[in-house]
């Protein structure tokens, strides 16, 4: 995967599995295994900045049973989901 094009959330997902594959092989000498780490840092980042996103946006999509929009944490709208099935 190119570091100039900006992944997808699963692609980001692969490579750190392919990563920590790597890591935990134990066959990587000591500069490698640190450049690894650091790509795998990166990726985490990026992962929860996409996972942070995603809830602000399921938050600000929650429908009130007034009709009106309003925030709400994921974890909320989970259960108001659960309760109306």
């Amino acid at each position: 995967m190119a570091k100039d094009k900006e992944p997808t959330f699963k692609e980001a997902i692969e490579e750190l599995e392919k990563i920590t594959d790597s890591l935990e092989s134990g066959e990587l000498e000591l500069e490698q295994s640190l450049a690894l780490f650091e790509r795998g840092v990166e990726l985490i980042k990026y992962c929860q900045d996409k996972l942070d996103s995603a809830q602000a946006k399921v938050e600000l999509l929650v429908d009130s049973l007034e009709g009106e929009i309003r925030a709400v944490p994921l974890e909320e709208a989970d259960e108001e989901a659960s309760e109306g099935e």
